[in-house]
């Protein structure tokens, strides 16, 4: 006999159930983005709860424990946020505080380690494996919680660019001695993980170094058919990175990172539609990723863990992460007030969740515990953290109130049979092009402005022309002056009509 007709109508039933749950919850997350930005807490929050509420204790009552499946899946997510967040990261701001940030991500995460793990052990009475695994499960800041923060909360770019690029750092690192503390016999001697963990970064630096700048180069000089692909390209590229890292025995997250952070400074063709499609899949990810972590937790069990979650916590806030930042910036001599924001902004999120997933899958005695306390730990904390951080930016005088000069949005689009290029410009408001005439950008020879749209209506402007915020530019350039048409244009966005004698760069 053939397939019962009771057995396909039931397969279709069960898929369509889950299409229509995803979908809703992917509405209700939407619709949580308002909450979070409004309020200032990271979106973690709103999405964790959202599993808890859907979990065995919530009104959903789904029974979900496979962290097996967490971990894969949350890895696969943390790859698609470490991407999105290096193509939003402006070289030109990390650069200065690139040392820093590694001696964060280096330093800081084995002062952490140790001073978190010694409470742990001393205070809560963990056994040292244990407490080790604690003490690296939360040492590491999260590139998801620090990105949705920091980019709305106006700090100076060098303390924005040193926390950055601190959160795509550190993962590295933490993630190999979680999985050397969670290993069953002795723990490596500690020359020997220091060795690896330098090899593992080298490794993964130089492969996301070199598939980043290939795929530039790749991306700036062959013209695809269809400019959707580029987005789909550029995020292929960057999930490449993370692979052949991983392949080599590298740190597969530094290497998505760097290679993201490349292709976000190289100026690749339709840019703005490239931007939008990484902060979508990025959205979607922190969604899955937190719900399905949220679904993983059992509330019920965890009364008796919320007082060790609050002493470690105390002590990795208070204590360990100061103390991390002020040895590890030591030879930077950063004023105390950046240093203070920089030890309450050590943000923690879905990634502590996620490495604690590493010893219940290697059957580590007592990972379920570890895993209630850091979830617990990443909760209460991030609940103070988040909305304080503006707060004591102002009062520690590092606010930046008065945004600075607001940079252009410019998209190319490569005419490949023309040899030329097309660039879409919009001035923002706050934009010193504003009231520059055409003939005063000085364009270089091979580059011209062709069109102007201003209130839904296009004009060919003279030379003459006024440029007005708000106006969109059509500017043609050949291939051999784009990139100086590019550089002008900028610099005529940051300093005005006076660029040149004031010394404003264009680069982006």
């Amino acid at each position: 006999m053939g397939t019962t007709r009771r057995e396909q109508p039931l397969t279709v039933h069960h898929l369509n159930q889950l299409l229509l749950v995803c979908s809703l919850v992917l509405l209700v997350a939407v619709a949580a983005v308002r909450i979070s930005s409004r309020s200032g807490l990271p979106s973690l929050l709103v999405y964790l709860g959202i599993g808890v509420a859907m979990g065995q204790d919530g009104i959903g009552d789904v029974h979900f424990d496979n962290a097996e499946l967490t971990q894969v899946i949350g890895y696969a997510a943390l790859v698609v946020i470490l991407a999105e967040g290096g193509l939003g990261t402006k070289w030109k701001e990390v650069r200065p505080g690139l040392a820093a940030a590694s001696s964060l991500a280096i330093v800081g995460v084995s002062v952490s380690v140790g001073v978190t793990a010694t409470a742990a052990h001393y205070l809560i009475g963990l056994e040292w494996r244990q407490a080790l695994i604690i003490g690296a499960v939360v040492s590491s800041t999260d590139a998801a919680a620090v990105f949705s923060v920091l980019r709305k909360v106006p700090l100076p770019s060098r303390v924005t660019g040193i926390l950055e690029a601190e959160s795509g750092f550190n993962d590295a690192p933490v993630v190999i001695l979680v999985v050397a503390f969670s290993t069953a016999g002795p723990v490596d001697h500690w020359y020997h993980l220091i060795g690896e963990i330098a090899l593992e970064l080298t490794i993964g630096a130089a492969i996301g170094l070199a598939v980043g700048f290939l795929g530039a180069y790749g991306l700036r000089h062959v013209a695809l058919p269809a400019s959707g692909l580029y987005p789909i390209a550029v995020m292929a590229i960057a999930v490449t990175a993370y692979a052949a890292g991983a392949l080599a025995h590298g740190s597969g997250f530094l290497a998505v990172y760097l290679a993201s952070m490349v292709l976000g400074n190289a100026k690749l063709p339709h840019w703005p539609a490239t931007r939008g499609f990484a902060d979508g899949l990025g959205w979607i990810a922190q969604i899955g990723m937190f719900v399905l972590l949220g679904l993983l937790v059992t509330p019920h069990e965890m009364g008796d863990d919320i007082w060790p979650a609050l002493v470690i916590g105390l002590v990795l806030t208070m204590v360990a992460r100061p103390l991390s930042v002020v040895l590890a910036l030591l030879p930077f001599r950063m004023r105390w007030q950046e240093q203070a924001l920089m030890s309450w902004a050590g943000l923690r999120g879905a990634v502590p969740i996620i490495l604690a997933t590493i010893p219940m899958v290697s059957g580590v005695e007592e990972s379920r515990r570890i895993f209630n306390i850091v979830f617990v730990l990443v909760v209460v904390y991030t609940l103070v953290q988040g909305p304080t951080l503006p707060w004591l930016a102002r009062k520690l005088g590092l606010s930046t109130s008065d945004s600075e000069t607001a940079d252009l949005g410019i998209e190319s689009a490569p005419l490949e049979r023309l040899r030329g290029h097309l660039l879409s410009v919009a001035i923002p408001d706050g934009s010193k092009m504003h009231g520059v005439e055409i003939n005063e950008l000085r364009l270089p020879a091979g580059a011209a402005v062709t069109l102007v749209v201003r209130g839904g209506e296009s004009f060919v402007p003279l030379p003459t022309t006024v440029l007005r915020r708000d106006d969109e530019l059509l500017v043609v350039a050949t291939d051999p002056v784009r990139d100086a048409a590019e550089r002008r244009l900028r610099a005529v966005g940051q300093g005005g009509k006076l660029a040149d004698w004031l010394g404003t760069g264009g680069d982006r």
